[in-house]
């Protein structure tokens, strides 16, 4: 009987770390894909789409030290006063914490921000994004200049 109980206890074991590791993955995947679909929607201005991955309590924080809050974000964006011509995300890292995720990433963009010339940004950023009844939403971003190499 002890014989048949410890390797129910196993198999129980098994499937659970199984189960686990399975769930963090298709958590992953589901923070990549939000990712990609904020790094399009930065590119395009599109505020529905923007809105729909953001939560209100966004805190935006950009590599000059300014911080932008949810509704800031979203109109510079819609407006053209921050306007990403580009958007290349690189050496990106995904890290869950039950209903957290940690990315990090590379971030080089064209920039041609309103009243101001055409640019280009290095950028390391770090993004927190939760997860949600309604899926993964971005909940903080800091960006830094990137280390020159």
């Amino acid at each position: 009987m002890t014989i048949m109980i410890k390797k129910f206890l196993i198999a129980l074991s098994f499937i659970t770390v199984s189960l686990t590791f399975a769930q963090k993955n298709k958590d992953q995947q589901a923070v990549s894909e939000a990712s990609e679909k904020l790094r399009s929607a930065m590119i395009s201005g599109d505020k529905t789409i923007l809105e729909s991955l953001i939560l209100p309590e966004l805190t935006y924080g950009h590599s000059s030290g300014h911080i932008d809050n949810a509704k800031e974000f979203v109109e510079k964006l819609v407006s053209k006063q921050s306007d990403f011509l580009t958007i290349e995300n690189t050496n990106q890292s995904i890290q869950i914490v039950d209903k957290t995720a940690i990315v990090r990433n590379n971030l080089y963009g064209k920039t041609a921000d309103l009243g101001k010339e055409p640019g280009e940004v290095n950028l390391d950023i770090l993004y927190v994004w939760s997860k949600t009844k309604s899926g993964w939403k971005l909940l903080a971003r800091q960006a830094v200049k990137a280390e020159k190499k």
